[in-house]
């Protein structure tokens, strides 16, 4: 297994040691080197900005038509930070052990304890860049919870935050752009990743407007592409978001760790026809007013407003009610699905739950449920034309974060030398299940304060070496996109890309979704060669690659998911124990909950691949806790 560079000491001091220790470089020097970066969500434009600021060269590239519309646009609810500003017992050291015990023992302590130090920091530096935070009457800014903890750390601008958030980002790496030392690449897609001499060296692109596949040389690489969930078809990510970056560094020599590490968020639009395309979540942070039911008797068609408090189930705050319904994601999503499995789910075909705001509204009045959720409530009308003010929302899981991603050390950087990987792209910091308004904290703490000094020590110890074309890695490398992009041109099927894509989405989402079995698991590795074969037989891919075609795009995508998902079906079959969001219905307590192997399951699962058609080889990082004892989760 590589060397996962934990300093040593106590946990406390392990990052400031690693700071003091890490090699730096002047601005005169910083100028020397060119670091490619790929993705413009907080990760990678937090990145680009603060490595522009120290000199360096950046190439930023991003497939969206303005790097303002990354996919953390979309995120809603808020940004932990242990500030303690509402004084109830809040500290780094909760804040670090609410995250591991979230993740259900499955994150590297290190890590997690070096993202709750930082915490503070990304708070300051958003305030600073006037990220409009909400305030209290005091002045000071407002916290509200979230899942999996007994505090309020949670920062949040209403329902928006990740789009404020990623506009303080974007401005910053902007003055950059302006600055000269960031350049811009959007409409980019990165198809493959260049490794000259055993270090990434540089990136193969498609221009998506004009078909052009050019290649781009550097000192390092860094991947901030986000996750894959959209291996599910339905889910809440945008339709663009793809594994496409991260899988092809795998296929480069990059281990991929914990690939079967997926997050079901409990609150979100419950599926609504059979050709929608995505799902809309509603941010966890409205479980802090609404209370989640259903009703007690099985079929009831009654309405909301016609069934009395005595025939409901609050069966969160029954099971649960040390946190009622601030459960955990993955408690509070299994919960969600046990219920509707009875026969007791509400809405089209019993796929969903109750969450009713009666109570808050009664005892705090509109305007202040306005003032915290307005736009939620707005986009929810939006999308069902229910009034959520009158009527309960009506919700169900869905596919929303991965947790596993690329493997990486404690410098963020993979087993690629010199490819270092940031956010949701990386495996990191969240373990089996990320705690709600992490991902956010990730993201900018890896990009501000985390990978600037880790990046810059790397390349301190190498000679400025920008490897051009003429680098025999960079036409192979090219040449096999090349190749790839006439082979699915050249089939002129039947079958759309969409169509395949929904196939494997649904196979996911039974045999790999909540609930996890020996039996679907493996029924589902035999079926992905199946559809992969038909992909590449009958798969229709109209136009040219010389031209904007979003059809060729996706078709790209899909197919890296039909080569990935035997990755993620791999993981979750050999991962006998349940823990977090992988829930294998062979392993659970006797009242359901999951129950961990931490005697042969206490390690991160990095994967190398080995060559098509070959079995890869697993690589285990033992897990090791001295600040928080293995214990059994609880939120009973």
């Amino acid at each position: 297994m590589p060397e996962a560079r934990v300093p040593p000491g106590p946990l406390p001091q392990k990052w400031e040691a690693c700071r003091a220790s890490l090699k730096r470089l002047s601005p005169s020097d910083a100028r020397r080197y060119r670091v490619l970066i790929v993705g413009t969500g907080l990760a990678g434009a937090s990145a680009a900005a603060t490595l522009g600021e120290q000199g360096f060269q950046v190439e930023s590239f991003c497939f969206q038509d303005s790097a303002r519309r990354a996919h953390s646009i979309a995120a809603q609810g808020g940004i932990n930070a242990a500030k303690n500003y509402p004084k109830d017992g809040d500290s780094i050291e909760r804040l670090f052990t609410d995250t591991i015990k979230g993740g259900d023992f499955r994150s590297r302590e290190a890590n997690v304890y070096r993202l709750a130090q930082v915490s503070n920091a990304i708070i300051d530096q958003c305030v600073a860049q006037g990220v409009p935070f909400a305030r209290e009457y005091d002045g000071y800014l407002a916290n509200r919870s979230f899942g999996g903890v007994k505090v309020r750390r949670t920062f949040y601008a209403r329902g928006q935050t990740g789009q404020q958030l990623l506009l303080g980002a974007y401005q910053a790496m902007m003055r950059q752009v302006e600055a000269g030392r960031v350049r811009l690449h959007p409409r980019t897609e990165m198809l493959d990743l260049v490794v000259a001499d055993g270090a990434a060296k540089g990136l193969v692109v498609r221009d998506l407007v004009s078909g052009a596949i050019t290649t781009y040389g550097g000192d390092a690489v860094v991947l901030a592409t986000g996750g894959y969930s959209t291996i599910y078809y339905l889910s809440t990510n945008a339709m663009g978001c793809n594994v496409t970056a991260t899988y092809r560094a795998y296929r480069r020599g990059a281990c991929f760790a914990n690939p079967c590490f997926t997050q079901i968020h409990p609150t979100c639009i419950p599926v609504g026809h059979q050709h929608q395309s995505k799902l809309t979540l509603m941010s966890e942070s409205l479980r802090n007013d609404g209370r989640i039911w259903v009703p007690k008797r099985k079929g009831d068609q009654r309405s909301p407003d016609q069934i009395p408090d005595g025939e409901r189930d609050y069966y969160l705050e029954r099971r649960y009610p040390s946190y009622g319904n601030l459960a955990p994601r993955d408690i509070a999503s299994r919960a969600a699905k046990a219920v509707c499995d009875e026969g007791r789910g509400v809405g089209p075909g019993g796929q969903g739950v109750y969450l009713d705001f009666r109570d808050a509204l009664g005892q705090l009045g509109r305007r202040t449920i306005e003032e915290r959720y307005g736009n939620l409530f707005a986009m929810y009308h939006e999308i069902t034309n229910e009034d959520a003010y009158a009527v309960p929302m009506r919700i169900y899981p869905a596919p929303h974060y991965v947790m596993g991603g690329l493997w990486v050390d404690y410098n963020l950087m993979s087993t690629i030398p010199g490819l270092f990987v940031i956010g949701e792209a990386n495996f990191s910091d969240h373990g089996a299940n990320r705690l709600g308004a992490s991902a956010l904290m990730q993201g900018l703490a890896d990009g501000y304060f985390i990978l600037p000094l880790t990046l810059t020590a790397h390349l301190a110890a190498h000679r400025p070496r920008q490897e051009g074309p003429e680098h025999p890695a960079f036409g192979d490398a090219r040449r096999q996109v090349e190749e790839r992009t006439r082979r699915l041109l050249a089939v002129r099927g039947k079958r759309t890309v969409d169509d395949f894509h929904r196939e494997l989405g649904r196979l996911m989402w039974d045999a790999c979704g909540m609930e996890r079995s020996r039996e679907g698991l493996t029924r589902a590795r035999a079926e992905i060669p199946r559809i992969r074969e038909a992909f590449w037989k009958d798969v229709t891919v109209l136009g040219s690659g010389e031209e904007l075609n979003q059809a060729l795009e996706k078709a790209g995508r899909v197919a890296d998911f039909l080569e990935f998902a035997e990755l993620v079906c791999q993981d979750a079959l050999h991962r006998e124990e349940s823990c977090g969001g992988h829930f294998r219905v062979e392993h659970q307590t006797p009242d359901g909950e999951a129950k961990r192997d931490d005697a042969h399951f206490c390690y991160v699962a990095a994967w190398q691949f080995q060559g098509d058609g070959q079995p890869p080889v697993l690589h285990k990082e033992p897990l090791t806790f001295d600040a928080v004892p293995l214990t059994e989760r609880s939120y009973k």
